[in-house]
């Protein structure tokens, strides 16, 4: 199994990180889009690492032009020689028109209309064909000479798409090259509600299974000593209590039997009492939304979640200190897993 891990977004830490992180064995870096930019990092990694894939894990779309995120994504796969995949996420109503001043309707949709924008002009210039993309959200029909950077000679980069409820999930099947599996999970939902929407997904779109890769987010709570488990696990029990007080995380709190938890961290989180959220997830929740143990541990849970489905792991350490060396012992074991 191949191991992609979060490149921190500074990008005057984005060089020496990497090399870090590539000498922990990664075989691939990803950033989000957090506090800073999700694109330099990558392109500063790209030009002062050496070769590794690289991928935005992801990119927030609805506020961006599919002819930005084409120019984007050609020159990172320029500048990677061949190693870029580029990830695209909705992000929430809330984020989009407040924080981005976007517009936010039928997200699914305009999802799966920036894939097939992005796609398409990727395509034209790649094959010299007329661009001739006219979409219900957006078109792209003009393209002068002066600004086709033409064939891209690490060809097309992936397009590929965060998802988590079942109609997001079966777009990403339809028209995606990947489906980037949001963080917020569990076995049981995983099970039962994304495998399901992929097949649906692909079964609509006359697809198989080998046109789509799956590439699953891990939280990880990880350390040896009994005071790095808990630094681990405080830090991430607090970004899980953060991502459940959103509702569009609560289906996976339902299937595990515990949904009623939603408004109350959602409540918690509108008076600022982080702590009083933290607190209300449990170690049975922290070792069902995220993987806990040692390295040798974690990589077992994370083999036996998605080994049968996805060659390749995206894994993160949230919100505690954790050493490279433990990072480089998980790495190891998932890539001879």
């Amino acid at each position: 199994m191949k191991v992609d891990l979060q490149l921190n977004g500074r990008p005057d830490e984005a060089v020496s990180r990497a090399a870090e992180l590539i000498a922990c064995g990664a075989d691939g870096l990803f950033t989000f889009e957090g506090p800073h930019d999700v694109f330099l990092p990558l392109t500063l990694a790209a030009t002062g690492a050496e070769p590794v894939d690289l991928m935005t894990n992801v990119a927030i779309a609805l506020p961006r032009s599919p002819m930005h995120l084409a120019h984007t994504a050609y020159d990172l796969q320029l500048l990677s020689r061949g190693r870029f995949r580029l990830g695209l996420g909705s992000q929430t109503r809330a984020h989009i028109d407040k924080r981005y001043g976007g517009e936010w309707s039928r997200p699914a949709a305009r999802m799966r209309e920036v894939v097939l924008a992005v796609k398409a002009i990727l395509g034209s210039w790649q094959h010299g064909t007329p661009l001739r993309f006219e979409g219900e959200f957006t078109r792209h029909t003009l393209m002068p000479p002066t600004f086709d950077p033409g064939p891209n000679p690490y060809g097309v980069p992936e397009i590929c798409l965060g998802a988590l409820g079942p109609i997001m999930t079966r777009t990403a099947a339809e028209v995606a090259d990947g489906l980037l599996v949001m963080p917020f999970n569990s076995s049981r939902h995983f099970a039962e509600r994304t495998l399901p929407a992929i097949e649906e997904g692909l079964t609509r779109a006359g697809r198989d299974a080998a046109d789509l890769a799956i590439y699953p987010q891990v939280i990880v709570a990880m350390g040896r000593t009994a005071g790095e488990l808990e630094a681990a696990a405080v830090g991430v029990r607090r970004l899980l209590a953060f991502y459940g007080s959103t509702p569009a995380y609560r289906p996976v709190l339902d299937v595990e039997g515990w949904g009623e938890l939603q408004p109350a961290l959602n409540a918690l989180s509108k008076r600022g009492e982080v702590t009083a959220m933290t607190e209300l997830i449990d170690h049975r929740m922290l070792r069902t939304l995220a993987v806990y143990g040692t390295p040798e541990e974690c990589a077992a849970e994370i083999v036996a979640r998605f080994g049968a489905v996805a060659e390749r792991i995206c894994c993160y350490f949230p919100g505690y200190p954790v050493a490279d060396a433990h990072i480089r012992d998980l790495v190891t074991e998932l890539q001879v897993a």
